[in-house]
């Protein structure tokens, strides 16, 4: 279990399901499995965001699914991270020594932005495979 003394767990964010999800009602109108596919995809945004917590540390951002620690990535190992789209995030990348990852915006982005320029600090941009104006 996360203790607050030692982590700063982030507060999900529950407005990317649901936007999915009220996408979802006028493209059922215009196609079932056009609206099927978007409501179901909301869905599991949904169940995700009230399941997955990303922590930070002290050394390292913490993934965990419910109360149980599933990933964990050294702050040593980041090359880069971007939050996708300033207007209105939706994804957050970052890159480290082992991959790429990619999460939906499940969590608050303010909150997010500024641990991971608290814990993080601005990388190098110029390695990115995206250009993006909202860093």
């Amino acid at each position: 279990m996360i203790k607050p003394y030692s982590a700063h767990l982030l507060t999900p964010d529950f407005r990317l399901s649901l936007a999915v999800l009220v996408l979802a009602v006028p493209l059922f109108w215009l196609s079932l499995w056009a609206g099927l596919a978007m409501g179901l995809f909301g869905l599991f945004l949904l169940v995700q965001t009230c399941l997955i917590g990303l922590a930070f540390t002290r050394t390292a951002l913490q993934v965990y699914s419910g109360s149980r620690r599933i990933r964990e990535f050294p702050y040593s190992e980041w090359q880069d991270w971007q939050i996708f789209w300033r207007p209105v995030p939706i994804l957050f990348f970052f890159r480290e020594n082992r991959g790429i990852h990619f999460l939906p915006m499940l969590f608050n982005p303010v909150e997010l932005r500024l641990c991971l320029e608290e814990h993080v600090g601005h990388l190098h941009a110029q390695r990115s495979p995206f250009r993006s104006v909202g860093r």
